[in-house]
């Protein structure tokens, strides 16, 4: 019953949050608009009183300085719109020369067919408007002894200068009225900061004031830098094409170019629709077409290199969303608030996304939206064995040891994304099948993975390659007299699948360093199959097993194996033992020469067993079987 109940509470509270949302949009907004303006206007502020001036003056002074330049930048727009509109007829005659010389080029084509449509829908129009009157003329009749009818026209009466005054304010007043809501907003929001900030974290739950605090802390950083980042991108990019189109020759460059600026604010569309608007005028002013030309080239060369190249430099990832979460964010905020919530959208939604990265509740919001990736990259490797599709998985892999080591990949990938498996297993939820397509899809991938890391290996610079490689690369000339055979190495599981999963990813890194690796499956540990073991020129035996939970699995292999090679040294690989007692209780207790829990520590105390001259550097917080083999081989 709860478990049905819970997401249709959560379902009904975010519609009953969307309705008050839109229902309240006309003291919504200009509370949105307010609260953004004041993160803009914050560092100013803080400016000012770092130079001794009382918050209440420096509030003050940056509203009226911010709303005044807002307020001149309008009045020069609305100039130019109406000295654009008074010239818009002078372009009457361009358009129409253009149509005339496009109708010649298409004679007998598409556009002059649409041109006679044109024409007989306008002939047939005037004469049903030439047919109505004489109808209506002759409709009525008269009695004998009566004149033509006398046409009426009704007027409004003139108003006084009272009504004329009205009608001309009444259409400013609820813009007026906005604007004022937000100025006083905005002032308050900025006087009483740290009270706003504190309600805000009473309101989280005063027993959580680290996360609260967090979150305020975040939201307040990411969004003071994305709009001064934004606002100064913006800025620049509208005053470069005003610029470029007053070179080129368009009328009210100005106009066009803090229009482009604006609607920059609109994620990806608002570029595309501050050119629409300049092109068009470039297509009515210019008789031939170069002008068109430059402008289009104007605008997609400057978004080319802004959205390109120094919005990732200068802003990097500072807004946390993902891509899809810009488009969706856009699209919701557009439906809801119009104009103003498409100019909104990517603030409010990065509030919704560091709200989601701090509040438990609404972790969803975070995962959805945030530019983190939404699986770990053990996560994603396992994801990607259970759909059976190495060929990503190696795109990650070459991705990943691009920076890091082949070792490095299969501790921090590999190895967690087989122990996901294994929680998996004993839950219950990874069926025989599916451990089957995980044995089959890592096996595949690593043996491309080795093939990846030789061919980088190949074409990387030796610098390069040893910044990356922790190991060394062992040649036949460097390795010991019993470590020349074929395979000196046997990797076998002990018992399932994943098991053998760790023995295979431990071949590849063993080989890719230089030491032959024979891999044993865990049937041929059972009675029956032990006898097609080839055991021949090994000299070094390594049992691998998920965890110690199965101990008498491990017992039985390491005894039989030790039986049938006395002379290979044994080594236990435990890949997720975290208990270092239990461990070493095991290794006592089968005899083993070597214990390790991850990729890196097994491989170097193989190598160091296989080439001690050239054995690897022993790190002060490595396991206690790679300390003991340094120790020993010193």
């Amino acid at each position: 019953m709860n478990s049905t109940s819970s997401p249709l509470n959560t379902l009904l509270i975010w519609v009953i949050v969307i309705t008050a949302l839109f229902v309240g949009r006309e003291v919504i907004i200009p509370l949105a608009l307010a609260g953004i303006l004041s993160f803009m206007l914050a560092p100013p502020v803080r400016m000012l009183q770092n130079l001794r001036v009382p918050r209440g003056l420096a509030v003050v002074v940056v509203v009226l300085l911010a709303f005044g330049g807002i307020f001149a930048l309008g009045g020069v727009m609305a100039r130019q719109v109406t000295q654009l509109a008074a010239e818009l007829p002078h372009y009457q005659e361009t358009i129409s020369a253009k149509i005339k010389s496009l109708r010649g080029a298409q004679s007998g084509g598409t556009l002059q067919h649409a041109e006679q449509v044109l024409e007989d829908l306008e002939k047939e129009l005037n004469r049903q408007q030439q047919q109505q009157p004489a109808g209506q003329a002759a409709a009525p009749e008269l009695a004998p002894g009566r004149g033509a009818p006398i046409a009426v026209e009704v007027h409004e009466p003139n108003g006084g200068p009272l009504q004329t005054l009205s009608s001309l304010i009444s259409p400013l007043l609820g813009p007026l009225a906005t604007t004022g809501i937000i100025i006083v907003f905005v002032i308050f929001i900025l006087i009483q900061r740290e009270d706003l900030r504190n309600r805000l974290i009473r309101i989280a739950g005063s027993t959580d004031i680290p996360h609260a605090t967090a979150a305020i802390d975040d939201a307040a950083h990411r969004l003071s830098h994305l709009f001064l980042t934004q606002l100064a991108i913006n800025a620049g990019f509208g005053a470069l094409i005003g610029l470029g189109l007053w070179a080129i020759g368009i009328p009210s460059a100005f106009l066009w170019g803090t229009l482009a600026g604006i609607l920059r604010f609109v994620p990806y569309i608002g570029p595309i629709l501050g050119m629409i608007f300049p092109l068009v005028l470039a297509v009515s002013v210019d008789p031939g077409w170069s002008m068109a030309v430059w402008t289009g080239v104007l605008f997609v060369g400057l978004e080319g290199v802004t959205g390109q190249v120094i919005e990732p430099v200068v802003e990097g990832h500072s807004t946390g969303l993902s891509p899809v979460a810009v488009v969706i964010a856009a699209t919701f905020w557009g439906w809801l608030w119009g104009p103003v919530g498409l100019v909104l959208a990517t603030p409010l939604t990065v509030i919704l996304v560091v709200l989601g990265r701090h509040v438990e509740a609404v972790k969803f919001l975070d995962v959805l939206f945030g530019d983190e990736p939404a699986l770990s990259e053990a996560e994603s490797f396992y994801q990607r064995m259970l759909a059976h599709d190495p060929v990503e998985a190696v795109e990650q892999a070459k991705a990943f040891m691009a920076q890091h080591s082949l070792g490095d990949y299969c501790d921090e990938v590999a190895r967690p994304g087989l122990i996901l498996a294994q929680k998996d297993v004993e839950r219950g939820v990874l069926e025989n099948a599916n451990r089957k397509i995980v044995h089959d899809t890592v096996d595949t991938l690593f043996k491309d993975i080795a093939h990846e890391h030789w061919l980088a290996k190949k074409e990387a610079h030796a610098s390069t390659l040893a910044a990356v490689v922790k190991l060394p690369v062992l040649h036949k000339d460097d390795l010991a007299a019993d470590w020349r055979s074929d395979h000196p190495l046997l990797a076998i599981g002990v018992r399932t699948e994943l098991d053998d999963c760790g023995s295979a990813i431990l071949a590849t890194l063993v080989e890719t360093h230089g030491v032959a690796t024979r891999i044993g499956r865990p049937e041929q540990l059972t009675a029956a199959n032990l006898g097609t073991l080839d055991l021949s020129g090994v000299a070094m035996i390594c049992l691998s097993a998920i965890d110690l939970k199965t101990p008498a699995h491990i017992h039985y292999a390491a005894r039989r194996l030790k039986s049938l090679a006395p002379h290979a040294k044994l080594m236990l690989a435990i890949w997720s033992a975290t208990d270092d007692k239990a461990l070493a209780s095991l290794q006592q207790a089968v005899n083993a020469d070597y214990v390790a829990c991850s990729f890196n520590e097994a491989a170097a105390l193989i190598l160091a067993e296989a080439a001690p001259a050239k054995r690897p550097a022993v790190s002060a917080d490595a396991h206690p079987g790679v300390a003991s083999v340094a120790k020993g081989l010193a």
